[in-house]
């Protein structure tokens, strides 16, 4: 009797959540990766004769206030989101991570300082972070990358911390130690692979949480500034003209919920996968 192996594509499609995550956000990124090298029309073509038009063979999803194609703006906007999000979760995984498997490491002292910093970042939600860096840089994109990596910084440290600690007191770690082996190489060697799984997966979620939080500053004025498109400065756009057409905040509102379901519903399906606790094996004859 054979076990069907983890790495199967069928495997990984006959998860519900997964495979819905995984096209969800494929479809979106795939988007994206097309803007880079073509768009309906260009995000500059403003046009007043034909403002708020509805859905046509020549905009299929309609213009904006401005005369803007809106299929143009939405996957520039995705363009742009994916770019903030990569940024700001590569923040936290770079200096979260390493600090996490530190404090676990060191103990005492260290793992103390640690787990209080993690309390007071938290204490600071990212917009504050964002309006203190905007004070210092000035709002645009850059402010929404550094305001949401600081705050990724403190979630990845604290994952990392918390699955470290628990990977230390399995019995073949305290095997690892009691033969002598550094407590560094032990870290690298046994401790940082296994906690690899927990760390996908809040990194995909925080994947999420940063395309939100960068629509929510970018609304507040504090993130991507014009003329580059952001459907979070969309959905400003249009709240007052919602009563003329409400499709103005329908469309990207949409957009956001579909990318943060997508990636919610990847995480939770790869969380499923991974987890040996929770991970169901199928025989095959």
């Amino acid at each position: 009797m054979n076990w069907r192996p983890l790495g199967s594509w069928r495997y990984w499609l006959r998860h519900r959540n997964f495979a819905i995550g995984a096209a969800i956000t494929g479809l979106i990124a795939a988007m994206a990766l097309v803007s880079v090298v073509w768009t309906p029309y260009a995000v500059d073509d403003l046009s007043i004769a034909r403002r708020m038009a509805g859905p046509s063979w020549d905009h299929w999803l309609g213009t904006d206030i401005y005369g803007r194609d809106m299929l143009t703006m939405i996957m520039l906007g995705a363009r742009n989101s994916i770019e903030v999000a990569v940024v700001a979760v590569g923040i936290g995984l770079a200096a979260g991570l390493p600090l996490g498997l530190w404090a676990a490491t060191a103990g005492g002292w260290v793992d103390e300082i640690v787990g209080r910093l993690t309390d007071v970042t938290f204490a600071f939600p990212y917009i504050l972070t964002a309006i203190l860096v905007t004070a210092l840089l000035g709002a645009g994109a850059l402010t929404a990358m550094l305001a949401i990596g600081i705050f990724n910084i403190a979630v990845f440290a604290r994952v990392t911390r918390g699955g470290a600690r628990q990977i230390y007191g399995r019995e073949f770690v305290r095997a690892a130690l009691a033969l002598g082996r550094r407590r560094t190489d032990v870290a690298l060697r046994h401790v940082l692979p296994n906690t690899a799984s927990v760390v996908i997966v809040q990194a995909t979620i925080q994947f999420a949480v940063a395309i939100l939080a960068e629509a929510g500053l970018s609304y507040l004025g504090l993130g991507t500034q014009p003329p580059h498109p952001s459907w979070g400065k969309m959905l400003l756009d249009a709240q007052n003209f919602m009563h003329l057409d409400a499709a103005q905040a329908i469309i990207p509102g949409v957009a956001i919920a579909l990318a943060v379901l997508g990636l919610n519903l990847l995480g939770d399906g790869l969380r499923d996968m991974l987890d040996p606790r929770l991970r169901v094996f199928r025989a095959v004859g």
